[in-house]
């Protein structure tokens, strides 16, 4: 009875195509930043911030960047991890080389050089697709994190690669507290975030979708292919890119090549799997399921084999959240491939029947 929109009429196309239709929504959204903004800064610990909630927005925007690829757009990529890469180097020598430019530029330009170098392995979307274009974007995975392992002055000439991040200047203020990183990071995803609710409910939205559902028809009825492809190679590597610059700057301060690896490309993946393909809340949701299930693993499973007389070790604990993973990704293709985010769109959806059955 306290979530429906009777009683809320539309009286202009503004009002009848904004984001958040129902009043209800509207002010949960406002209540959630403010908690996020106001109350998880007063209340959270160090160690809450440092491994939980700065890695969760991180790679919540990484999966938000790899969902407009393969959720709207449909183009299988396995590349992500790579993307965020070339970010982090970029932004890193961005900062190194060019005296006096702002933090955020560096992050920003970052994300261009990334979309840059997603275009440049896009193309061969324009003519193979599926499980082909897929082992495309792995050689990608490859040969980026090769590059930078075999070219010095991509790492200030580091005989590893590592590189190590700069300290984050805005406005005179340093940014070098948890906290401060936090909020930093946040305000960047959120905007970010905006931005790809509002662009996917556009023009280019729906001609990613387009192609996603039939790219013949959509060629036949004047969608430009090329372009559209392209353009979701560019965006969604340009959210991976500033992803990557967060990752170096803000999470880690510390990152090398290895360190953005295949594994992390299909721990990405698995978000978009787990969260909801082609959601933008659901690459929130995926994101936050796997990052938090190992902490709930970690205390639950030596709990239990305590109680049932088990010999568990930390081994043990990692190869089980490995099966955990893999059976819960079969669970969500088979029973809901849409993911979390379409438990929450079929909950709200009999909310605003109830208690009504029809």
């Amino acid at each position: 009875m306290f979530y429906r929109e009777a009683g809320q009429f539309k009286t202009s196309y503004g009002a009848d195509q904004q984001i958040l239709p129902i009043r209800q929504d509207r002010i949960g959204m406002a209540v959630l930043l403010a908690v996020a903004f106001l109350g998880v800064p007063m209340f959270a610990s160090e160690y809450w911030f440092s491994a939980i909630l700065i890695p969760f927005l991180i790679f919540a925007l990484a999966a938000l960047g790899l969902n407009i690829l393969t959720g709207y757009a449909g183009q299988l990529s396995l590349g992500s991890a790579a993307f965020m890469a070339v970010g982090a180097y970029a932004a890193y020598n961005f900062q190194l080389r060019i005296e006096g430019i702002p933090i955020l530029v560096s992050f920003l330009l970052g994300g261009v050089v990334a979309a840059g170098v997603g275009i440049l392995f896009g193309l061969p979307s324009l003519r193979i697709k599926g499980f082909y274009l897929a082992v495309a974007t792995l050689a990608a995975q490859f040969f980026i994190v090769w590059c930078l392992t075999k070219f010095p002055w991509l790492s200030n000439n580091s005989s590893s690669g590592v590189i190590s991040a700069q300290k984050i200047i805005i406005f005179g203020h340093e940014f070098n507290s948890p906290q401060d990183k936090y909020l930093l990071v946040l305000g960047i995803v959120v905007v970010l975030a905006l931005a790809a609710k509002n662009l996917v409910r556009g023009n280019v939205g729906r001609s990613w979708m387009a192609v996603r559902d039939m790219d013949v028809a959509a060629e036949v009825i004047g969608f430009r292919i090329m372009r559209t492809k392209l353009t979701a190679f560019a965006v969604s590597s340009f959210y991976c890119g500033v992803a990557g610059a967060l990752y170096a700057f803000c999470y880690l301060g510390s990152v090398e090549p290895d360190g953005f690896s295949l594994e992390l490309s299909f721990k990405i993946l698995f978000m978009i799997i787990i969260g909801g393909v082609g959601s933008i809340l659901g690459s929130f949701v995926g994101a936050a399921f796997i990052l938090l299930l190992p902490v709930l693993l970690d205390v639950l499973l030596p709990a239990l084999s305590e109680t049932l007389s088990l010999p568990v070790d930390g081994a043990s604990i990692s190869h089980i959240q490995t099966m955990i993973f893999g059976a819960l990704i079969m669970f969500f293709l088979i029973v809901e491939p849409h993911g979390l985010a379409r438990l929450w769109q079929i909950a709200k959806e009999k909310l605003r029947l109830w208690p009504f059955p029809h």
